[in-house]
């Protein structure tokens, strides 16, 4: 764990907690009479007596609780900061709704499997799939040089980090050297990227709960670095800029003034969000209390970033393992004591300002130097030796069309993302494409969590709780 000065947030009193009833076994059916339980029947008649207990949507995903496997943790019906209620209603009288995946606050392609005992939720499962990207094995036809066009596509909200999580990987193989600037660069966009990200999370947290002129601030916010990533990688998004070897350009002329101009505009604007969530009570009552995480339950289902921190457990990446030269930089780590919605927009709020310190610190300090490792085998000849030389044509071309192989082996390297840990294992047979990609990302893990968060609270506290976890499908579907 880092021993770095921590910055505490949260106000909230711990809540008082008990230790959940066991479950009641409610079905002593046979394996076959449950089959029929997905059985059609005439619509306007009347079910029989065998179905009634069940819904016809849902009934194949959820049944009764003797049949789950699942460990209870992962269904959320076993954590130690459940609301807990003494009338609990009959099986009969317990419903399940379907939420998403065409629901705006599921982000389209998540659903939900909601067990409802009138306003209370019972049991959550969560259901993926619907994005069905095939990134990993994608990977797997790309050679290195391509790779970063396939990954950034993943967390489309941070692909900065994406690539560079690659790129660490592929590198960690090639046994290269990044230059100094090539690592300053890289923290500059990734931590202008986790600005960026917490922007779009702001603004959709705050629309989620009803504060809708939040869309048009965060946005609004973002734009200044949308514009600086455009000027620098001519893309918005999705810029396969960090590649194997360093990045692709150095930075243009004139980006210390539109570094400047952030550093003045973004900070305004998350006073005003401050200002304008800080003290209303309506956002504090739909966030206090709600979602709760435990540190033990982010532990057991591999929960990372601002939710794990928000529950009070120091860990970042970036102090625990540094890479890319970010160990240079003095930034502190907010951490929650409670673990629920609050605690977490708290904690973002203070990314934001500790990245952007983190920005500043690079503008004063950036060397001079190469920004991309001089090893030819894996840096294409500079533009201006094309024209001059038909063996550097011949190397460029060979570079672009065919790849640069990679030593045998496998490797594994993280970074701190937005979101939490984002890991890259690669497995290399010795040629230009990966025989294996894995990514391990922060959102799939969270998404997992959301039982443990939601179960035994209120229907009222879905859309709240799943939008704190900030997850994005893509890195979920991959």
């Amino acid at each position: 764990m880092s021993d770095t000065p921590n910055v505490v947030t949260g106000d909230l009193e711990a809540p008082t907690t008990e230790a959940p009833a066991e479950a009641e076994s409610t079905s002593s059916e046979t394996a076959d009479r449950k089959r029929e339980v997905h059985d059609m029947w005439v619509a306007g008649t009347e079910e029989p007596a065998w179905m009634r207990s069940y819904t016809d949507e849902g009934a194949q995903e959820i049944l009764a609780a003797e049949d789950e496997s699942a460990p209870e943790l992962t269904r959320g019906t076993v954590v130690e900061d459940d609301f807990i209620f003494d009338d609990v209603a009959d099986d009969d009288e317990l419903q399940i709704l379907n939420m998403g995946p065409q629901h705006p606050s599921t982000h389209g392609v998540l659903r939900l499997h909601l067990e409802l005992d009138g306003e209370t939720i019972r049991r959550v499962k969560p259901i993926i799939g619907y994005l069905h990207t095939g990134m990993e094995k994608t990977a797997e036809t790309l050679t290195y040089m391509q790779g970063s066009t396939n990954v950034t596509r993943m967390d489309y909200l941070s692909p900065m980090h994406m690539e560079l999580a690659f790129s660490l990987a592929v590198e960690s193989l090639l046994g290269v050297e990044i230059p100094e600037r090539g690592q300053a660069i890289r923290v500059l966009l990734t931590e202008l990227n986790r600005v960026s990200s917490h922007l779009v999370w702001c603004a959709t947290q705050g629309t989620d709960l009803g504060a809708v002129s939040m869309l048009i601030f965060g946005l609004r916010d973002r734009e200044y670095i949308l514009q600086f990533f455009e000027k620098v990688t001519g893309l918005r998004m999705n810029h396969n800029f960090i590649r194997p070897g360093g990045v692709a350009a150095d930075l243009p002329d004139g980006w210390e003034e539109d570094i400047e101009a952030i550093l003045q505009k973004v900070p305004q604007g998350v006073s005003e969000y401050e200002e304008l969530f800080n003290g209303n009570p309506i956002f504090r009552d739909r966030t206090m209390g709600v979602g709760v995480i435990t540190p033990e339950e982010c532990k057991a289902l591999g929960v990372s970033g601002p939710i794990a921190r928000a529950s009070g457990i120091n860990w970042d990446l970036r102090k625990a393992f540094p890479y890319s030269g970010i160990d240079k930089y003095d930034f502190d780590v907010p951490v929650g004591k409670h673990g629920d919605v609050w605690d977490r927009y708290l904690v973002r709020m203070e990314e934001i300002k500790q990245s952007l310190g983190i920005v500043k610190q690079v503008l004063e300090t950036i060397p001079g130097g190469d920004y991309r490792t001089t090893d030819r085998k894996v840096t294409p000849p500079p533009r201006k030796r094309i024209d001059e030389s038909m063996e550097a044509l011949i190397h460029h071309f060979k570079l672009f069309t065919s790849g640069f192989k990679v030593p045998a082996g496998e490797s594994y390297a993280a970074v701190e993302s937005p979101r939490g840990e984002l890991g890259m294992y690669v497995v290399s047979d010795g040629r230009e494409k990966p025989w294996r990609l894995h990514a391990r990302t922060p959102s799939f893990n969270h998404v997992q969590a959301l039982p443990t968060m939601m179960t035994d609270s209120l229907v009222a506290d879905i859309v709240a709780t799943i939008a704190s976890a900030d997850p994005v499908l893509g890195d979920v579907d991959r």
